[in-house]
């Protein structure tokens, strides 16, 4: 669950800057992060309907050694 989080907030921050905001004052800088969430759900909605992965799977080892074997 952990990893879900920090994955959409690495992605807010890489695909819209958020680590700081551009204006000043709580109301303005509310609204960013509302512009911000809207692009970053824009961005996952595009990949899903374009069936492109957000970010490559992990295999666990006891994953991968079911596999070599």
């Amino acid at each position: 669950m952990r990893s879900g989080v920090e994955g959409t907030i690495h992605q807010a921050v890489t695909a819209a800057g958020t680590r700081r905001t551009r204006y000043t004052g709580r109301r303005k800088a509310a609204f960013a992060h509302v512009l911000t969430a809207t692009a970053v759900n824009l961005l996952r909605l595009d990949a899903w309907w374009t069936g492109q992965p957000l970010a490559p799977t992990r295999t666990s080892h006891l994953t991968a050694l079911d596999l070599a074997i």
